[in-house]
């Protein structure tokens, strides 16, 4: 399965008889598989292959699927719904009564006039059981179409693979950057404080040398960042591998950029220096812009 985004769009059209049709499915991201169908009435029997198609190529996305009838030829029959125009022509009436009440004559309606009103005028199309060629030659588009969208959605994962790829090999360099600088802090600071120790030994008789000893015990160890670093490292190796393996990866992906960014956090209270935090704060920031684009990732 090809790195796919979630966002994306696809349309067929086609002709049958007197029937002409427009297939539409537009993609934006989600949790999980939200499947949502538009069909015109009398097409209900394709929501099943509908649903069984998009299910089988797809497992996460907000998806809309909706087909457009463009016209149904000399198979419409128009028809006078008469309890509509029943309704019609008392509505029409108490508007008229009380606008003269009011000495505000109006205009008298026409028949086209009243046609004119929601469902006066029905278009009765034959029953879709009558137009099996019409039902066959639109069922076996909803493959095509699923597949375009895959294609498209497909399209755009490329594009945004490659951008993650960035973003994690940069994470990659901060963090060596972030050992080298560490590693260059931890020798100057174990420089300084055994000057500083030996000075206050030389000062003064009372200290307690275990006691001294096992609080720069402490302080080494919470300044050490290694374990962060070994994190992060490990982390960009499971980042390209996703990156390049098969099928969903988005779930994993969000994952991963929640545990950088815990690392990330760790690493700039740890610091202890500007050059450091300053690593810190960057790593941040392109954690941040990778968990933007792993929103659109299925």
């Amino acid at each position: 399965m090809t790195f796919q985004s979630m966002t994306g769009f696809a349309s067929l059209a086609g002709a049958a008889g007197e029937f002409q049709w427009v297939w539409e499915v537009r993609s934006v991201n989600g949790r999980g598989l939200d499947l949502r169908l538009r069909l015109p009435d009398g097409f209900e029997a394709l929501e099943a292959p509908v649903r069984a198609e998009f299910g089988r190529l797809f497992s996460r996305g907000s998806i809309t699927v909706g087909l457009k009838l463009a016209g149904i030829g000399a198979q419409a029959v128009p028809r006078v719904n008469r309890a509509q125009l029943e309704a019609t022509l008392a509505a029409a009436q108490e508007v008229a009564d009380l606008a003269a009440a009011r000495e505000m004559p109006l205009a008298p309606f026409s028949a086209l006039d009243l046609l004119g009103f929601r469902n006066v005028l029905e278009i009765e199309a034959a029953p879709l059981a009558e137009n099996t060629e019409v039902l066959a030659a639109v069922t076996a588009e909803i493959g095509p179409l699923a597949a375009a969208l895959a294609e498209a959605r497909a399209q755009e994962g490329a594009g945004l693979r490659t951008l993650l790829a960035e973003r994690v090999d940069r994470i990659a360099e901060l963090a060596a950057a972030a050992r080298e600088t560490a590693e260059v802090r931890a020798a100057r600071r174990g420089t300084v404080l055994r000057e500083r120790v030996q000075a206050l030994l030389e000062s003064t008789a009372i200290a307690d040398e275990a006691r001294l000893s096992q609080e720069l015990a402490l302080i080494a160890v919470k300044a050490d960042v290694s374990e962060e670093i070994d994190r992060l490292e490990t982390h960009v190796v499971a980042a390209r591998d996703l990156l390049g393996g098969e099928g969903p990866r988005g779930r994993r992906l969000d994952f991963l950029t929640q545990e950088f960014n815990r690392e990330a956090n760790t690493l700039c209270s740890k610091a202890g220096a500007t050059d450091l935090t300053a690593i810190g704060l960057e790593m941040k920031v392109v954690i941040d812009q990778m968990r933007e684009q792993v929103q659109n990732v299925e």
